[in-house]
């Protein structure tokens, strides 16, 4: 008897590093998860390079690889799934960015690259929509608000190119950047200085907008600079329906996750009081899930609150984060008709505060599965599992073999 669907949760940047606050261990490893230690043990587990070993996954690339899309053919920058993820219609050839809302002093200098990690921007992004002018250039610019401080940007018409830099420095302290050409070509140069004006403009309407005035009177971050990212130009994604033969869906507040779903034909699900961070509605997520689970045959789930821990270098409050989740996730326990995979999309050590190439535990639990003799969920005990060590884009090819739709390779 096997199993007939597949749910994959994935636990963004769930992954770390020892951390000495808490013993040399990691927070995962010292986390009390009782629910993740059950599906460990009732199931086969093993780690996972989400790219290849050695190399640090964005979340769009892991993410690709975990859907079996191989990111070295398919991906094409971020900033196109972003603006997918937000709602934007994006065309073959149009070019999107990933952006950040960021807190500008008065003297010119990045203070907060995440503008207090501002939660509702919606305001903010309607302003800049309505007040940016770039006629000039022949341009049409679409500006949304994604999860938190985030936002995305999309660029139509002609003449484009998404060899343009960026203008966040990355760190604090210092000035935003002046876009560039990263190749020489008229298209690169028109995109730079159409970005270096989209900048200019929607920077003097942040600071003169009532939001951001009365943030700064009650202490608070204002969100008055737009930082620009991850340049890249619409692709072609073949269907994931067409492409495995199963019906699907997603479940993410982040706008990137989204996008990715969307790009691929996997519709996203709306739940009420998802935020992409650690206030988010978790119970509604799984919940969601289950029910998607009586008539699609995939689900892809995604909880990105441990991964904010590891961006701020948090051990403690990613320990935390995960021990109020797990009671969450005992609703999967009842699946009986489905294969639960549970891993990272990347490692996020706080002792770097960033993705690293660490490899991500996974857990695989379900009919038909293989038990070993791993009883904890952790990169440690998981790196003993029975599956060994696999690349992301192994892990739904195994999945399908598990529900028994994968294709014989020879005769």
């Amino acid at each position: 008897m096997t199993a007939a669907k597949i749910l994959f949760l994935v636990l963004d940047g769930i992954s770390d590093r020892p951390c000495p606050s808490l013993g040399g261990t990691t927070p995962l490893a010292a986390a009390h998860k009782p629910v993740l230690d059950k599906l460990a043990a009732e199931g086969i587990c093993g780690i996972m390079d989400t790219i290849a070993p050695g190399v640090r996954p964005g979340s769009d690339t892991a993410h690709l690889a975990l859907l079996g899309y191989d990111p070295f053919k398919y991906y094409t920058g971020r900033g196109p799934l972003e603006c997918v993820g937000t709602g934007i219609d994006m065309k073959p050839g149009m070019i999107g960015f990933r952006c950040n809302y960021a807190t500008l002093s008065p003297d010119g200098m990045i203070i907060d690259r995440r503008a207090g990690r501002i939660h509702d921007t919606e305001a903010l992004s309607k302003a800049i929509q309505e007040g940016i002018d770039l006629l000039e250039f022949g341009v049409r610019v679409t500006f949304r608000s994604g999860a938190g401080h985030r936002a995305a940007l999309a660029l139509e018409g002609e003449g484009l190119s998404h060899c343009v830099s960026s203008n966040d420095p990355k760190k604090e302290g210092v000035t935003p950047l002046k876009i560039t050409p990263l190749r020489k070509g008229e298209k690169e140069d028109r995109t730079a200085a159409i970005c270096n004006e989209f900048v200019r403009q929607s920077t003097k309407i942040l600071f003169d907008h009532p939001i951001n005035q009365a943030r700064a009177e009650q202490g608070l971050a204002p969100a008055n600079i737009v930082l620009m990212r991850g340049a890249g130009e619409m692709g072609d994604f073949e269907p994931f329906q067409k492409k495995y033969e199963l019906s699907g869906s997603v479940i993410s507040a982040a706008s990137l996750i989204t996008g990715i779903g969307k790009a691929v034909g996997l519709p996203h699900i709306e739940v009420p009081g998802i935020t992409g961070s650690q206030n988010s509605n978790i119970p509604g997520k799984v919940a969601a899930a289950i029910k998607e689970l009586e008539t699609k045959e995939f689900v892809l789930m995604n909880i990105k609150g441990a991964d904010e821990s590891g961006h701020d270098g948090l051990c403690e409050q990613e320990k935390a984060f995960i021990e109020r989740i797990d009671p969450l996730l005992e609703p999967l326990l009842a699946l009986e008709d489905t294969i639960i995979i549970i891993t990272g999309d990347h490692s996020t050590p706080c002792c770097i505060k960033d993705h690293s190439a660490d490899p991500v535990p996974v857990l695989i639990r379900g009919k038909g599965v293989r038990m070993d003799d791993v009883v904890r969920y952790d990169e440690y005990q998981c790196a003993k599992g029975g599956l060994g060590r696999i690349r992301g884009v192994d892990l739904l090819p195994i999945a399908l073999d598990l529900i028994n739709r994968s294709h014989k390779f020879g005769a």
